[in-house]
């Protein structure tokens, strides 16, 4: 078992089970694979299936909003299931349910048959906000920001193995990646139904579920009601619109712009989780002492939006090392700006609330990942490759503002 000391001046020490530990840290991390595995090969899986070449780029963002549309009408009422009977059989449903969406996507034969498969995985997707409000239940107020920052690193550790990996096994069949994110999905069922604690007590669960709680646009509405939070929250929504643009669009981006193949744009999509890595070892350690969630956050914006002017750059220039560049300073920003939004917005609610404010930001997320990729893929094939670049580039600046004047949470 783990000790922390609490930070208010009480010798009072909580423990944290290194079982429930481990298991989160397993889960995100192959999350991280199993998602980031496919992101080489979407294309290319696509391709088939498409006689006209302009309309691939609007398919695959289409793949990645039907993914996020199920997420949002998913993510609630997995919220609030795992408020009221627990974080344990919610989890262990919803990575069967991605493992079984990999398999079908990896099977294809149609192009209907991959939407089949992104439906069954986006209906169980909304798991990473259980995934976070686990770690909520386990982890004391004052240490979250720092295990949500680990639990970034992890997630980035997956993303720099997965998207390699899915490039490197590409080479046995466009399909191989799929079913090896499956198979070691369904490696992280077993582990957790043999060794997952639950993690929230039965005194603190949530004693009814209304209907009202299962719905995606009531739930939304309340979210966006709870005082101090509703600025964060869209400001967070600004930025997830073109992020979700550019993860729909990135691998046709490259596949179009630089003529890559599936083993480099593997690597690309790793940069990210390089960064993740070196961010939370060695960058938000030193930030968290000297700086509030907010700062950090607002930091992350910024060098954001620098790594979206570089990538737009590269795009009207057609030179790849401003696009490498671009990664290496969205991945940073991305690094910080996801730990330190999580830490705001777990420290704003109690115990029994947890799954229903981490499962609300899973929808306001998805929401984001509905709009960001149609739009992007849009704007990508009609104003040409770079527009998603700067439609990032001014969301964003939209949203610092909004981050910095209107939250008033204590950090």
């Amino acid at each position: 078992m783990l000790k922390f000391r609490a930070h208010n001046g009480q010798n009072r020490e909580q423990t944290i089970d290194t079982k429930a530990l481990l298991f989160g840290l397993m889960s995100v991390f192959l999350c991280g694979v199993g998602f980031s595995i496919i992101a080489p090969v979407v294309p290319f899986l696509v391709q088939p299936y498409i006689n006209n070449p302009g309309e691939q780029a609007i398919v695959v963002t289409l793949l990645t909003s039907v993914y996020a549309v199920c997420v949002f009408l998913a993510a609630p009422a997995l919220g609030a299931l795992s408020d009221k009977y627990g974080r344990r059989p919610l989890l262990l449903v919803c990575l069967l349910g991605s493992a079984i969406g990999y398999f079908v996507f990896g099977i294809g034969g149609a192009l209907w048959v991959l939407f089949v498969g992104r439906i069954i995985e986006g209906i169980t997707g909304g798991s990473i906000g259980t995934i976070f409000a686990y770690f909520a239940d386990i982890i004391p107020p004052e240490q979250r920001t720092k295990y949500f920052g680990w639990m970034s690193a992890v997630v980035g550790a997956g993303t720099v193995i997965g998207p390699t990996l899915g490039g490197l096994l590409a080479k046995l069949g466009y399909s191989a990646p799929m079913y090896f994110g499956a198979i070691i999905t369904l490696l992280n069922v077993v582990y957790g139904f043999l060794f997952m604690p639950e993690s929230l007590d039965k005194n603190k669960r949530l004693k009814e579920i209304t209907i009202v709680r299962l719905n995606p646009f009531t739930q939304l509405t309340n979210i966006l009601s709870i005082k101090n939070l509703n600025r964060l929250l869209v400001s967070a929504f600004l930025l997830w619109i073109p992020n979700g643009s550019l993860q729909a669009v990135f691998s046709q981006f490259t596949m179009d712009t630089f003529s890559w193949k599936p083993a480099l744009i593997g690597l690309m999509f790793s940069i990210i989780g390089i960064q993740d890595i070196l961010s939370q070892g060695f960058i938000m350690p030193k930030l968290l002492k000297k700086r509030s969630d907010k700062q950090i956050a607002i930091l992350g914006m910024v060098s954001e939006m620098i790594g979206y002017i570089l990538i737009a750059l590269s795009a009207l220039f057609s030179f790849y090392p401003l696009c490498i560049a671009g990664m290496f300073i969205f991945g940073f920003g991305d690094s910080i700006f996801g730990p330190s939004f999580n830490g705001m917005l777990s420290k704003s609610v109690d115990f029994s609330q947890q799954g229903r404010i981490q499962g609300g930001s899973q929808s306001i997320q998805a929401l984001a990942k509905i709009i960001g990729p149609i739009i992007g893929g849009q704007i990508y094939v009609s104003l040409g490759h770079a527009a998603p670049a700067f439609m990032g580039m001014i969301l964003i600046a939209a949203a610092i503002p909004v981050l910095y004047k209107g939250t008033h949470i204590n950090m």
